[in-house]
């Protein structure tokens, strides 16, 4: 039997549920199960569920035949308990390290009914606040457990049931079950504590409690915020039915009501303004109806002026109190931008004049048939958008496509392709009155996103290390501006994704209300579709034989570790390929690739390739892909053909860069950690080897099931129109 049954509910969490996941099975601590349950989610966490379990017999999904919301799914779980404690945690939140093991040494020593544990806010934009916690005990707590009566200011604690771990016989054999609704911690975690004999409480932060920028609860408006009213009902029924012996706790809990309830009414972001009249009545009411006979000293100050005013029904006093608080903050928020300073003088000066052009053209008509493409910063014409540009070419004649390029890539696009150069006022224009803005990375921020116009984020490759908010963690990532970043994630339309774990991870690392569309990478399709004629003119034109082994090495930049190559040697890699190896070298477009030097051993069999322009072609010229922590990857694998993962820095990188994805153990084919290990994977056959075959198959399963030779056109029939020709989705 397990110490700990962690009750994990999934419902449109995607994007966090592997690190909820992997923040508790990494523990060190045996004796845990994790019973992921599955609400009937749309999106892809019962398929990540299901990955886990199959690679981990200590999860066991539960699949819900349709969504029944948190509570009933948190009952469900329970049901499949079998450990001595049950924690539920939230499939948007994760446990902090190692902290399982202090949590099971106190749970051994003292046996509690319940065990609260401290947690931090875990905001979108990398920061974190602390729990009150250290003002309800001032005083470490210690280990000694307690009635609630003995220290009721437990009641002040935040009510969610995360932050409890409970003996699974004590919720038993009192029935305590969640309730259905929103706020259903309420109607839980009250009686709970109120039941219990024993509670427990460790000052140590187990839980960090994630504030999500978009899709959570809290910061979702409308009318069933209102069931917070019969969640807190619930407990003053069994209040009123457990008589005098629990009587002493009412103030306490009536203090807290009317405090959660005018947190719930806020400043607007949760109750529309027509409704929040109505939900001050409901306060009103319910201060009348629950007031504890023996009085309740108001709080002081502000806090206790809006429990006279709900005392007394008074909600226009009310509001009107609320809109100077709004005032105040108000100004405190732009005094503290007038104190940071402004855009450097210089650089407002070097703009100005094209600023001005582009907020004049924006007040032109937006040009109902133009699409502006950009690719890498406008380093020219490539990767998704280029396919997209080329499909809707075909397939929607009317859009009339315009790339933004630098001025150093001209040359560089092919003939026919319209542009104009990228700082100039052409480029501003297009900017300005374009339909459509279609690109891998974000446009500059001063973009403005045009009532009616569509903008397009194609996204550049599957992701192996994090990113957008995700960096924050990370110390590389932290030179980021990431409220410039969301701020230009907020113009997205539509992000494209290329496979479910794409999705997942830029639904955590770039959160906004944009819509995905899952359908296969439009730069892929020409690998879906070449044919070996295609490959024979390409190896042709490339100067390589029929006979050869052509192997493309791509390895990723380092942003932590500025000018990194890897240890590789291509004398000796090419002695250990044999007199018929052929070795293609790109560099990342990031290390303005920096040429390798030429093996003057081998001068017709080593060839510097980071500069041609389409890496698609060296993907069908190649036979073999060597990589380490590049998306090149998941596009070389819709070739089935081998791959090398290549990782001699793999801890420094996973720790300082951090990845979405352990490259080593869910590698693509066959693995080397140092140029030794490599050399002998070519020497020994191992890169098609069963094993690396049975791991290729496995990837390409997992990634690569959408890139069937038609994204781009799915892409351009879902963002062009209607009547634009092309296939139905992917599946």
């Amino acid at each position: 039997m397990a110490l700990i049954s962690f009750v994990v509910p999934a419902y449109r969490v995607q994007g966090y549920l592997r690190e909820c996941l992997d923040s508790i099975l990494g523990q060190p601590v045996a004796g845990i199960e994790v019973i992921g349950v599955d609400d009937g989610s749309p999106d892809g966490s019962g398929e990540i569920l299901a990955e886990y379990a199959a690679r981990d017999q200590r999860v066991r999904p539960l699949a819900l035949p349709a969504n029944r919301g948190l509570g009933p799914a948190r009952n469900a779980g329970l049901d499949q308990a079998t450990g001595d404690y049950v924690w539920f945690v939230d499939g948007d939140d994760w446990l902090a390290p190692e902290c399982l093991g202090e949590v099971a040494e106190r749970l051994r020593a003292t046996t509690p009914d319940v065990l609260v544990v401290d947690h931090v806010r875990a905001w979108w934009d990398g920061s974190a606040t602390r729990s009150g916690m250290r003002e309800v005990f001032p005083e470490p707590p210690g280990p000694e457990t307690f009635r609630l009566r003995e220290r009721p200011a437990t009641i002040r604690l935040l009510h969610t049931a995360w932050n409890k771990v409970l003996r699974r016989e004590f919720l038993l054999e009192h029935g305590l079950r969640f309730a259905p609704g929103w706020y259903e911690d309420v109607s839980f975690t009250y009686p709970v504590l109120i039941r219990a004999r024993r509670v427990g409480v460790l000052d140590r932060v187990c839980v960090n409690y994630r504030q999500r920028r978009a899709g959570a609860i809290t910061r979702t408006r409308g009318e069933r915020h209102f069931e917070v009213f019969a969640q807190w009902h619930r407990v003053f029924v069994l209040l009123d039915e457990a008589g005098t012996a629990e009587e002493d706790l009412r103030p306490a809990l009536f203090e807290r009501m009317i405090w959660h309830y005018l947190t719930v009414l806020g400043t607007g972001e949760r109750i529309p303004a027509d409704l929040r009249p109505a939900f001050f009545d409901r306060i009103a009411a319910d201060h009348a109806r629950w007031r504890p006979a023996q009085g309740l000293p108001a709080p002081p100050g502000l806090e206790g002026l809006k429990h006279r005013l709900v005392a007394t029904g008074r909600w226009r006093t009310y509001n009107a109190l609320r809109g100077v608080a709004r005032v105040r903050d108000t100004a405190a928020h732009t005094a503290q931008r007038v104190r940071r300073g402004a855009v450097p003088a210089l650089r407002r000066v070097r703009d100005a004049g094209l600023r001005e052009y582009y907020r004049a053209e924006l007040l032109r008509p937006v040009d109902p048939r133009l699409a502006v493409y950009a690719a890498y910063w406008y380093r020219g014409y490539a990767c998704n958008p280029a396919a997209i540009y080329e499909a809707a070419r075909r397939l929607a004649p009317h859009v009339h496509g315009v790339w933004i390029v630098r001025r150093d890539r001209v040359d560089s696009l092919p003939a026919g392709v319209d542009y104009v150069v990228a700082g100039t006022p052409a480029g501003y224009r297009a900017l300005a009155q374009a339909r459509w803005l279609v690109n891998n990375v974000n446009f500059p921020n001063f973009v403005r996103k045009r009532p009616g116009t569509v903008h397009v984020q194609t996204h550049h490759g599957t992701p192996v290390k994090v990113m957008g908010l995700d960096q924050q963690r990370y110390p590389v990532g932290a030179v980021m501006d990431f409220a410039g970043l969301l701020r230009r994630v907020d113009r997205w339309d539509y992000s494209i994704t290329s496979n479910s774990f794409s999705t997942q991870m830029w639904e955590r690392a770039y959160p906004a209300a944009y819509t995905t569309l899952e359908v296969g990478y439009p730069r892929n399709d020409r690998l879906a579709a070449a044919t070996t004629e295609e490959v024979l003119r390409i190896r042709a034109e490339l100067g390589l034989g029929v006979g050869e082994q052509v192997v493309l090495y791509v390895p990723t930049h380092r942003e932590h570790l500025p000018g990194y190559q890897p240890p590789f040697d291509p004398g000796q890699f090419l002695a250990a390929l044999g007199p018929a190896g052929r070795l293609l070298m790109r560099s990342h477009y990031f290390d303005d690739r920096d040429s390798p030097v030429p093996d003057p051993t081998h001068p017709d069999r080593l060839r510097d390739v980071s500069g041609y322009p389409r890496v698609e072609d060296l993907y069908l010229a190649a036979d073999v892909l060597v990589t380490d922590y590049s998306s090149a990857m998941f596009d070389y694998a819709v070739l089935d053909r081998p791959i090398v993962v290549y990782a001699p820095d793999w801890a420094a990188y996973r720790l300082t860069r951090g990845v979405y994805l352990d490259v080593i153990a869910e590698a693509p084919g066959a693995v080397a950690t140092d140029f030794a290990g490599l050399l002998d994977v070519f020497r020994s056959g191992a890169l098609r080897d069963p094993s690396a075959e049975e791991a290729r198959r496995r990837f390409r399963d997992r990634f690569c099931r959408l890139d069937d030779g038609h994204a781009a056109e799915r892409v351009v029939r879902r963002v062009f129109g209607a009547d634009v020709a092309g296939p139905g989705p992917a599946g």
